[in-house]
């Protein structure tokens, strides 16, 4: 998989899921912004889909 593929991946991932989470509006509002990216980053199981493809990204090609 190629770097191109990836980022098509995380776009794909991040239209899907983020835009207009219910949960990720709820904590930014309540607890801030750095609270709502922790929650979406270590807690979210979107966020462990997106931290895969991280992974892919370093061993991918240039």
């Amino acid at each position: 998989m190629d770097r191109k593929q990836i980022f098509s991946e995380v776009d794909e991932i991040l239209e899907s899921y983020c835009a207009g989470c219910f949960l990720k509006s709820h904590h930014r509002k309540e607890k801030g912004k750095a609270y709502a990216h922790k929650f979406c980053i270590s807690e979210c199981t979107v966020g462990e889909k997106l931290k895969e493809a991280g992974k892919k990204l370093r061993t991918a090609k240039i």
